[in-house]
This record gives C-alpha cells, sequence and structure tokens, in this order.
C-alpha cells in the first residue's frame, strides 16, 4: 500500500451526502472545524481526540493548534485511568526514552550527584562552554573524520538543551526557503516548523511498500521542485530503519551546493547491523569540506547515553550556521545547563563511547527480539514490524494479525487509536500511527490517514516492563478473539535468560536475519 492512503472520505462524502449535509459540511470546513465521518462517530476514543482543545477554539488570544498530540496525549488519555497515580503499575511502552538505570551490563556508571564549579553559577555561553564543544568535534574527528583533510573544530559545534530545541534554533535562523521532510517521522517536526514563517515546510510521504525507505532519487525530485532545505531522521523514527552509508553519501552529494541538510542522528547509537561492534553510522562520514558542505548534525546524551533529562545536546555544522545558532539562543531559550555540561566532557572519550555503544547495541538488540518474538507469537507474523535494524521502535502493522478477528469481536483493534484505548484498560500505553502522519484531525477523516492501522512501540523500557506490556496485548488481542485470558505467571525475562532464548529460537527456526525471531 502506498502512502496515498486506502479510501478518499472526502469523494465518498460528497457522494452520498445530501445538498443539507453538503452545505453543512461547507460551513464546516470554512469554520475551521470538521464534521466527523460515521465510522469516527461510532469510536468513543476518535470522539475523543476531535474533542481535544487543539481541535476547538475557546480563547481569543490562543492557537489552540498548540494543543498537545502525540506522546504527550497519550499520557494525558491514561492519566484518566491512573497512570500518574501509580506509573510504575503500567507497561508505557509509548515513550521515546531509553532505560536510565545503571544495571546494563559494560556500560559506563552515569554520576548520581553533579559538582558545581565557579563557572557552573554563572550564566553560560549561549552556544555552549568551549570544553565540551570541543569534545564533540574531537568524538565525531576520530569516529567518522579518519584520513580526512578537514577536520571538525570547537567552533563547529554548537550545544544545545535538547534536540527539540536545536531544531527550533536551526528553524529560527533559516532563510526564505522551502523546506521539505518526510512522513511518518518524528511526531514533533510538523508542529516546530510550523511555528517559523521565514520558509515553508512541506511534508513529503514515503512509501510503506519499501519500509518508508528515502531514495536518493526522491530526494532529488525535492530539488527539482526548488526545495532547498531538506530535514530527515536517521536511523528514522517511527521505523527503526537507517540509510546505509553509500545511500546516505549519494544523498549527500545530491544535495551539494543546492540544498541544506539537516540530519537529526539521535538513534545513531542504537545500530543492530554491525554484530553490535559500537560502531556508528552519521552523515560527518561523507562531508567534504566541514565549512562549506551545508549539513547540520543534531544529536546528543539524551539517547544514546540514556540520559534524557539532562537536556544536553549538540548541533555540529559549518561555522556559519554555528555562530547563528549561538546567538539566536540568547533569546530562544538562553542556553544549556553548565554543570551538566561540564559533567559530560569525560563521557565523550572515544574509547569509551564505542565500548558503550557495543553494550548498549548488545543489550537493546536482545530486548528488540524479545519483543518481535512475542508479536508473532500473538499474531502479528508480517509487515512493516520486519526486523529493525536501528533505534528502540516497532512500527506495528495492526492489519497482519493472523487469525483475522470474528466478525462479533467485542472490541475493534484495527486501527491505531482503538488498539490504544484498548491497551489503556490493561495499564499500557502505545502511540497511534496516525500520529507520525500529519495531524489528521485538521485535514481530512481520521480512518483516511495511512498510517491508521499502526501504533509505534518503543523497546525502550526496562524487560520487565517490556514483558508486562506484551501481556497486556496478548490479553487485549484473546479478548477480541473471545479467547481466554493470558496466564499471569511470571517468567524470567533478565536480558541473560532473552538473549539465551534468542539464540535457542535462531538455532532451532534457522531464521536468515537477526536470532529471536521467526516467521
Amino acid at each position: 500500500m502506498s502512502f496515498s492512503g486506502r479510501r478518499l472520505s472526502i469523494l465518498r462524502t460528497a457522494l452520498g451526502s445530501s445538498p443539507e449535509q453538503q452545505r453543512r459540511s461547507s460551513i464546516a470546513k470554512q469554520s475551521g472545524q470538521y464534521e466527523p465521518s460515521a465510522s469516527e462517530l461510532k469510536s468513543s476514543i476518535h470522539n475523543d481526540l476531535r474533542q481535544h482543545p487543539a481541535h476547538k477554539a475557546h480563547h481569543a488570544g490562543l492557537d489552540t493548534n498548540r494543543g498537545s498530540t502525540g506522546v504527550v496525549w497519550t499520557t494525558e488519555q491514561a492519566s484518566k485511568y491512573g497512570f500518574y497515580d501509580a506509573p510504575q503499575e503500567w507497561a508505557n511502552l509509548g515513550q521515546g526514552a531509553p532505560e536510565v538505570d545503571d544495571d546494563i551490563e559494560g556500560c559506563f556508571h552515569r554520576p548520581s550527584s553533579i559538582p558545581v564549579s565557579m563557572n557552573g553559577r554563572e550564566y553560560g555561553p549561549t552556544a555552549g562552554i568551549k570544553p565540551l564543544r570541543a569534545a564533540v568535534a574531537n568524538l565525531y574527528n576520530e569516529n567518522y573524520r579518519q584520513g580526512k583533510d578537514s577536520k571538525y573544530t570547537w567552533e563547529n559545534v554548537c550545544i544545545v538543551p535538547g534536540g527539540r530545541a536545536g531544531l527550533i534554533r536551526i528553524a529560527a535562523v533559516l532563510n526564505n526557503a522551502y523546506l521539505g521532510f518526510f512522513i511518518p517521522d518524528y511526531t514533533a517536526y510538523n508542529e516546530m516548523l510550523s511555528l517559523f514563517k521565514n520558509f515553508v515546510a512541506i511534508p513529503s510521504p514515503l512509501s510503506s511498500s519499501d519500509k518508508y525507505h528515502i531514495h536518493a532519487d526522491k530526494i532529488a525530485e525535492e530539488l527539482a521542485r526548488g526545495t532547498s532545505v531538506i530535514l530527515t531522521s536517521n536511523p528514522r523514527n517511527p521505523t527503526g530503519h537507517a540509510l546505509k552509508e553509500d545511500e546516505m553519501a549519494q544523498i549527500q552529494d545530491i544535495c551539494r551546493d543546492r540544498a541544506t541538510l539537516i540530519m537529526d542522528e539521535f538513534y545513531s547509537g542504537y545500530r543492530y547491523d554491525d554484530n553490535c561492534s559500537g560502531s556508528t553510522l552519521s552523515a560527518a562520514s561523507n562531508v567534504v569540506d566541514v565549512d562549506d558542505d551545508d549539513v547540520l548534525l543534531i544529536d546528543g546524551l539524551t539517547k544514546r547515553f540514556r540520559l534524557p533529562g539532562w537536556r544536553v545536546a549538540w548541533i555540529v555544522g559549518p561555522k556559519a550556521f554555528i555562530s547563528a545558532l549561538g546567538s539566536c539562543g540568547s533569546y530562544l531559550d538562553g542556553g544549556t545547563n553548565v554543570p551538566f555540561q561540564e559533567a559530560a566532557i569525560p563521557m565523550l572519550d572515544p574509547p569509551k563511547v564505542r565500548h558503550e555503544m557495543a553494550a548498549l547495541q548488545t543489550h537493546f538488540k536482545a530486548k528488540r527480539d524479545y519483543v518481535l518474538h512475542r508479536l508473532h507469537s500473538i499474531g502479528f507474523s508480517k509487515g512493516d514490524q520486519d526486523i529493525p535494524d536501528s533505534t528502540f521502535y516497532i512500527w506495528l502493522d495492526l492489519s497482519t494479525l493472523e487469525p483475522a478477528l470474528p466478525d462479533d469481536s467485542p472490541i475493534d483493534i484495527s486501527n491505531g487509536l482503538s488498539f490504544f484505548d484498548a491497551l489503556l484498560k490493561e495499564k499500557a500505553i502505545v502511540v497511534p500511527g496516525i500520529f507520525f502522519d500529519l495531524n489528521p484531525a485538521k485535514r481530512r477523516d481520521l480512518f483516511d490517514s495511512p498510517c491508521h492501522h499502526f501504533v509505534r512501540l518503543s523497546y525502550g523500557p526496562k524487560m520487565e516492563v517490556l514483558k508486562m506490556g506484551l501481556d497486556a496485548i496478548e490479553r487485549v488481542v484473546r479478548r477480541a478473539r473471545r479467547e481466554e485470558a493470558v496466564s499471569d505467571e511470571p517468567a524470567d525475562v533478565s536480558p541473560k535468560a532473552v538473549r539465551s532464548r534468542s539464540s535457542d529460537s535462531h538455532t532451532n527456526h534457522g531464521h536468515g536475519g537477526d536470532p529471536g525471531i521467526t516467521r
């Protein structure tokens, strides 16, 4: 199926409506409201989304388009079932965060306290402190610039208070331009980009037939129609796949001297296609001249260093861009916390980082294999949730459930919102796929979103949380099939046990890819 959707509700409504219905629909559209279809009206969770403040006007001075979407909306819904009162009782597979404990074998110890120097009591530079900027530059040179004449220096690095702040700074310094980004992708791109009027953000849908892959000819097509800025994540959120180095090089060659390329590389450490060696992929490998190539790279401590609460991230790019990004920090966010910057410096020693990434990849690959094995055993046996080579997400295609549900199924779990709603009653959270599309509640029938029959599952949490979440999914599917509920007997879900089971599965089933996954 292509990303163009499965049916056209607009045509269906126009052909099947009376003149009076068409007139009311026209008035609703002119007033900025959407008249729900019969399919939506039958679903309480779809109506809940329509009734969110983001889709209604209450205050004259408030832009309600800035209401919550994605992960924030899902947790708001979960709070109605007691999530905020006892989050430890829930399996939150929606939050895009890695586990932060120190019990991952081979990973370095995270500090439990941070000394505050005299400099740490002062305002810091809005571009970040020089020692950390130099440490980031050195890490990129060691990992991606070996043997190249052009090297990054501290002046090629801007420290920012988180990835979103980094993207907002970039958006603030862009010239008048068409900016292209690809969907499905990170849920905040559309909301953040719509804040700025100095450029026009143009989404481009990708095809599910090849796992939403970004091909070089797609980039060339964007440039041919006048796009001069490209933004994308690599590895990709939510699909869990990454561009290979030769593909990335080809895309950069096409963009060189024609477009600014913004690469969100926050998941670059979660790579499983190189035997968990600790190697990572970055567009920095293919930059010819660090000050001439219009390539901006965004990463930080949040994901691969498992420190989301520190809000320490960075942008690497040409000095001219970095200078502008540092300046705009003075009126956008004020800069990054200085004590945390100082504490981050020793973490970026290249050999230490390589060892850390190897341990991280081994641990998360085992969790990935466990989740895929459980999903297969539940009945999700094919589709776009096939083996992701990166990130800690699974883009689960709900239409692949086998055997099919009976006609008299007591619950509908065929779409992401209904599946999400059913899981709330089991104290589990996922993210409905529509949030990775453009805001569908503002422009069309929710059922027409090509992402509507997907959910994103995160295997970022600890193994015992994944076990709780998969048990909840199994209970929901069995309830939909009118089968007996899943057993509540405890299972050994330690990383070593899962790796052992993965190895056994690989031996017994002979899967040609990664261990622990059967088809």
